[in-house]
């Protein structure tokens, strides 16, 4: 579906989404970094799925940024939203390198994850309603921004169009004088 996208910039982990998310769906972040996946590891050299989680339909729990999965789970996990599923191509460097994970992964080997984030939740002694209510305080800082943005906007406005105003009243003065110097003479 989706083109793909080299998430680190040397090729090491590429994404190509298979369904995208709903628009507004939430992503993991600082205040949400415990994740939820289904997910498909496979060999692309042959083809051989080495993991996954649909056969007994489980959920993997992780906290991103903690070392626990491989360094390309932590680039990708970032880059999704609950409900994506995603495809992503893991070189050795972001994976297991040069010593593999015997037996199921041999050494230097690249490796091919569809991944499902099925949600994002905080850590644990973090309650969703104090994330909640960060998320709604950034909202209403985010809305008093654009209010006061608009406001200064509008003061430039009514600036310039005083500006203009008085412009246009100097030069209807100032050819009033002249329509004055013409002719007969001034009017007393």
């Amino acid at each position: 579906m989706g083109d793909a996208i080299d998430l680190t910039g040397d090729g090491g982990v590429i994404k190509s989404i298979v369904r995208r998310a709903r628009p507004d769906a939430m992503s993991p972040t600082e205040n949400l970094p415990l994740v939820d996946v289904h997910y498909e590891g496979i060999l692309p050299e042959t083809g051989e799925v080495f993991d996954t989680t649909h056969e007994d339909n489980t959920v993997f729990t992780f906290e991103l940024g903690k070392g626990s999965v491989i360094k390309g789970w932590d680039v990708a996990l970032r880059t999704m939203k609950v409900e994506e599923i995603a495809k992503f191509t893991i070189k050795p460097e972001y994976a297991y390198g040069s010593a593999g994970s015997p037996p199921d992964i041999p050494p230097d080997a690249t490796l091919v994850f569809e991944i499902e984030l099925v949600a994002c939740r905080p850590r644990k002694g973090s309650s969703v309603s104090s994330v909640s209510d960060e998320l709604a305080r950034l909202e209403e800082l985010k809305r008093q921004r654009e209010m006061a943005a608009a406001a200064k906007e509008e003061e430039k406005k009514k600036r310039e169009e005083a500006k203009a105003a008085a412009a246009a009243r100097i030069q209807a003065k100032l050819e009033a004088k002249k329509g004055q110097g013409k002719g007969k003479g001034k009017a007393k």
